[in-house]
């Protein structure tokens, strides 16, 4: 379908391509936005094409990291580790990097993650490159990888959430959901993208290439960035201390009911239905499709999400978008249940893909909650505290299903988990009334 540009004024909303007719029609007519209008702002294409290259590249990089080391030490426990070495340090500094986030420069601290990111990549090419690997035994390599990953979670902590407060900034309020499902859309497509191509070439020009062009996408995506215009803090330095400031942000948190509900469990839902961490595993000793196998069970959850995304951006939900959310998370429950127990590479891909469909639906809805409750001067403090509970989740759940993979076997940690996702839904629908009534 292709949609038609309709040019008017920025202050007008009218939905008449001919400028000479009335700009007061029926009132009980309403007026549709176009699924585009926030790709109309220059400053907002160039964030979402430098976040798409960006983490494109970091999720071949995590898609990469996750298939290495459980190579170098055949036990599933070690893919956990790599995910607590992130957890640590993006979980420690998450309120202060809030903090750090509202008093500084958006694009100047954006910039500096990206370029530290880039680093990080640079560290584990010459880590993969032969002569490392001929000097370094499987241990060491392996304690190496793990010391790297757990500086990126400190890189991730500070700008993690950069991108969600640059975008509030740029977009004006009255575009800013279709620019949210837009961003959310883009994000998943870089992460479908990435896994699916991590796998490619691991399988096709090894480690060391991978990493290359790695690196390559996160300097490709620094230069794209550079393009943006610097964002000036909203608080002034010294206004608040420290902790003060950061107090304030996690009480914004605890006092919006709805936005607390749909944090935790989202954070729930992630930290026992973590079951994509163990994919290796799967691919490798279960269904038995190698590293190309690996690649698209990677990949199905985010390209199941990107499907969702493009079908909200067409069409928005506008009501009970609570009781849309408590159901989506418990599909998803249902699907890791459903994979878990599946011995079909076919089967295990589809549950995958209709899991990220419904994943898909928590993340915008989540998102569009979070951005339009925060006030402009606080995104900063209130999306690491989100970054703190959510995006941490990933790597805690990776821990988790390393250490029930461990104790109960691969497939009854992921049924496990599975099972755990489904009574969170049935916690959250009955304590929470708030979010189950949600709408917006």
């Amino acid at each position: 379908m292709r949609w038609k540009r309709i040019l008017v004024p920025d202050n007008i909303i009218s939905p008449y391509p001919d400028r000479s007719m009335p700009l007061n029609p029926i009132p009980s007519s309403p007026v549709r936005s176009s699924p585009l209008e926030a790709l109309r702002i220059p400053a907002f294409r160039s964030l979402i094409v430098g976040r798409f290259i960006f983490i494109m590249g970091l999720r071949m990089m995590s898609t990469l990291v996750g298939w290495w080391i459980y190579n170098l030490t055949n036990a599933p426990i070690a893919i956990g580790v790599v995910g607590l070495s992130e957890f640590i340090p993006a979980v420690s500094l998450a309120l202060y990097a809030g903090h750090v986030i509202d008093l500084s420069e958006k694009r100047k601290l954006m910039l500096t993650g990206v370029g530290l990111y880039g680093l990080a990549a640079l560290l584990l090419l010459t880590l993969s490159s032969p002569p490392a690997a001929s000097r370094l035994t499987n241990h060491w390599t392996a304690g190496c990888i793990y010391l790297i990953i757990f500086g990126t979670g400190i890189i991730r902590s500070f700008t993690g959430p950069i991108f969600n407060v640059m975008l509030a900034q740029i977009v004006p309020k009255n575009k800013l959901q279709n620019a949210i499902t837009w961003n959310t859309g883009v994000f998943l497509s870089a992460s479908i993208t990435g896994h699916a191509l991590g796998g490619f070439m691991i399988a096709g020009i090894g480690n060391t290439g991978t990493l290359t062009v790695v690196v390559l996408l996160v300097f490709i995506a620094f230069t794209v960035l550079m393009s943006l215009k610097p964002v000036k803090p909203l608080n002034e330095r010294g206004e608040k201390k420290t902790w003060d400031s950061v107090k304030e942000g996690l009480s914004f948190v605890f006092k919006t009911k709805e936005l607390l509900a749909a944090v935790s469990l989202d954070l729930f839902a992630v930290l026992f239905g973590g079951a994509v961490a163990l994919i290796p595993v799967y691919a490798r000793d279960i269904l038995k499709v190698g590293a190309q196998g690996f690649g698209l069970l990677n990949g199905a959850s985010d390209m199941g999400s990107v499907c969702i995304v493009l079908l909200l951006t067409l069409f928005p939900p506008k009501r009970n978008q609570g009781k849309k959310l408590l159901f989506a998370v418990a599909g998803f429950g249902i699907c890791i249940i459903v994979f878990g127990l599946s011995k079909l590479f076919w089967l295990s891909f589809g549950v995958l893909l209709l899991s990220g469909m419904l994943d898909g639906i928590s993340v915008v809805t989540r998102g569009t909650i979070m951005q339009l409750k925060t006030p402009d001067h606080m995104r900063g403090r209130v999306l690491s505290v989100n970054s703190m509970f959510i995006n941490s989740s990933n790597e805690l759940g990776q821990f988790e299903s390393g250490m029930a993979a461990r104790f109960l076997g691969v497939v009854p940690s992921v049924v496990f988990g599975g099972c755990m996702t489904l009574l969170v839904v049935v916690f959250t629908w009955f304590k929470a009334p708030s979010l189950r009534k949600m709408e917006y």
